[in-house]
Formats: structure tokens, sequence, C-alpha cells
């Protein structure tokens, strides 16, 4: 972060820690610079401010529940997501059946399945099945239920049986908290299910988290880091001292 963002950010505590929300457009206004600007400050901040539906708000701020919102994650850690991806990609061998999480922080690895033969992806986002349909080699599997919005994802309660039907060679994960002794997490209940099923049956189970998720607990608890295979991140995290901890790949 260099020293005009950090005096942005200061800016926008001061006014926030009046209580209330800010609107994105009046950040911007109040800091001299665009709305895109604001966003990848905030992207920066450690998770210290939150977007809450278009509007700013400290996250420790006890009026407003954390939230998600694919939309408004897009941007965070943009080139962090990358870098972690092109790492899980190299996990990925010809003929395999993919599960790939929902969330934002795996949408790079679909631009990295270009030209991979006789790959499926199996998936319940629908920012991550319409990535994939544009990819004319790679046979796409959408798991249909209720519609939410925020995530972009899907939920149903016969979700997990579909996805233990099916053969999965290696599961891609996201998660909105990962912490060594409470666990990994999400914010949103409807995606435990598929996330447990894919854990329960994949051969291979790779989490790929930035470094904001790390030591972050979020409401909906899905697994134990002990359930993963690898965990690729760029976060701090030393390699598990016990028998069949996960294995982790700095990015």
């Amino acid at each position: 972060m260099n020293g005009r963002s950090a005096m942005r950010l200061a800016r926008l505590q001061e006014t926030l820690a009046r209580g209330g929300t800010i609107h994105l457009s009046e950040a911007a206004r109040l800091c001299g610079v665009s709305e895109m600007t604001i966003r990848r400050d905030v992207a920066a901040s450690d998770g210290a401010m939150v977007f809450l539906g278009g509007r700013l708000v400290m996250a420790d701020n006890p009026q407003y529940a954390p939230v998600y919102s694919v939309d408004e994650q897009k941007d965070s850690h943009f080139q962090a997501k990358h870098r972690l991806c092109e790492q899980a990609a190299g996990f990925i061998e010809e003929g395999d059946t993919l599960f790939i999480d929902c969330g934002t922080t795996l949408l790079p690895l679909i631009g990295l399945l270009s030209g991979r033969k006789q790959l499926t992806v199996v998936t319940y986002a629908l920012n991550v099945a319409n990535a994939v349909s544009a990819l004319p080699d790679v046979r796409l599997v959408l798991l249909g239920g209720v519609y939410y919005p925020a995530s972009q994802s899907f939920g149903s309660d016969d979700m997990n049986h579909s996805i233990r039907r099916l053969g999965i060679n290696r599961a891609f994960f996201s998660a909105a908290g990962v912490h060594e002794q409470k666990g990994v997490s999400c914010f949103h209940f409807h995606e435990v299910a598929p996330k447990q099923a894919a854990i329960a049956c994949a051969a291979q189970r790779l989490l790929v988290a930035d470094e904001s998720k790390i030591g972050v607990i979020r409401p909906a608890y899905f697994a134990r880091l002990g359930d993963f295979d690898v965990v690729i991140t760029d976060g701090d995290m030393a390699p598990s001292p016990e028998s069949g901890g996960p294995r982790i790949v700095a990015a």
C-alpha cells in the first residue's frame, strides 16, 4: 500500500468513526479519486472496511453483520488470486474431472484450462459455469437448485447426493475464513453441503486462499484444515506439524 492510499484510508476511517456508512460515490468524491481507486484501497485495507450494498462500513461496526457479494469481491486481491490459480493449475492432469467452488478466488483458474484435453468441470456457481461454457473443449456439469444472487451460486437439499455420485479427481475450494484452530468457513450456509460432499469424494482436495482469509472466522464452518491435501496461499501459514496435515504451497 502506498502513502497516498494510506492517507485516503485514514480519511475514510475518520469519516466512518462517527458511525454509519458512506456510499462508494461519496467516498470517491471525498478523496478526489475514482470509485475503482476506492475499491482497490479497500481491498488493501486488510478487512478493516467492507462494502455493504454499495456503501462503505467499518468491518467491526456492531450494527452491521458480515456480508459477502461476488460483485463486491471481484476486484479484491485480484493479482494475488491470479498467482494462486497459476499454482493450482499445476496440479491438473489431462482427463481430470474437477470440482470448482463458488466465489471469485477460483475464477482465474478457468482461463488456465484452455487447451487442456478431456476435462470436466463440476460446479454449483453460475459465474464459474458461465466462464467454463466459453471453453469449447471442457465439459460442464452445473448443479442446480435455488439461486442465491449474493454468491451467484445454487443450493438444494439433494446437491450433496449428486456430487457424491460423480468421480472427482481434484476439488478446488475457496473460503472466506481459514483459521488453524477453528477451521475453514464461508459466509453462506447453503454452500456447506456441496463443499463437504466434494471434500468427501474427491481424490485430491485443494484449498486456495489469499492472505486476507488467513486467521479469519466466518459464520458457516465446513471443514478442518486437515481435510485438505494441499493449501495454496500467499498468507503466513506454516506447514502442519501434525501427521496427515495439508501440504502448504506458497504463491
